[in-house]
């Protein structure tokens, strides 16, 4: 009786051993494979409406008396819309703002030659290049803006002119719709004529100014 206890504990525990090696050589299933996450590309065409603000500065010649820098903060809303087409880097659009500006400077005269610019507007074309969300950027276009003359004891003179400028700026996706800016323009007025009545004396009064300034745009 023991010699079959014995006989058939010892046969239980070959098997048990065969099983468990035969478990052994049984191949795993390999973990399942994940694919990487593609991270979209940023597209930056849509249209787009911000707010921008800056300083400007520059200079003011009136004829016959002399010249004099000018400068000053602006303020003001934008609104545009930019085309990139999938696959290429290239961006393009067309831009316009409005700034209510304070930019002045006087000239030494007797009474005091002031030129002052008080409101100024841009229409603009725009080329970039993006790098995904980073996209720096050449424009250039119209400018329309008022030229005021004043001189101590005299009526002065205000016209809106019509003329030119060219900049370049970088802007940067930074969070959803939303995007940030730095631009920089230069801007050509060119001159309003003022007479004897309005100046002491007839003349021709320039606006040319340097404008740097950031916007906060929201793209739809």
């Amino acid at each position: 009786m023991r010699r079959v206890l014995c006989s058939t504990i010892c046969a239980l525990a070959l098997l048990a051993g065969l099983s468990a090696a035969n478990a052994a050589d049984i191949p795993r299933a390999a973990p399942a494979y994940k694919a990487p996450v593609a991270i979209p590309v940023y597209n930056w065409t849509g249209f787009y409406l911000g707010i921008n603000g800056g300083y400007g500065w520059g200079r003011t010649t009136w004829d016959g008396f002399g010249s004099a820098t000018t400068s000053g903060w602006l303020i003001g809303l934008t609104a545009g819309y930019n085309w990139q087409a999938l696959g290429s880097p290239w961006v393009f659009g067309l831009e316009g703002d409005i700034d209510w500006t304070n930019i002045r400077g006087t000239v030494a005269c007797a009474g005091g030659c002031e030129t002052r610019n008080r409101w100024l507007g841009t229409v603009r074309g725009r080329i970039g290049y993006a790098i995904d969300r980073v996209m720096p950027y050449i424009t250039g276009g119209l400018a329309v803006g008022d030229i005021q003359a004043n001189r101590g004891g005299f009526t002065g003179v205000s016209d809106t002119k019509a003329g030119w400028t060219l900049g370049g700026g970088l802007e940067a996706a930074v969070a959803l719709n939303w995007t940030a800016k730095i631009e920089y323009l230069y801007v050509d007025l060119g001159s309003i004529g003022c007479n004897a009545i309005a100046c002491g004396a007839p003349t021709n009064v320039s606006s040319r100014n340097h404008l740097v300034r950031a916007g906060l745009n929201y793209r739809f």
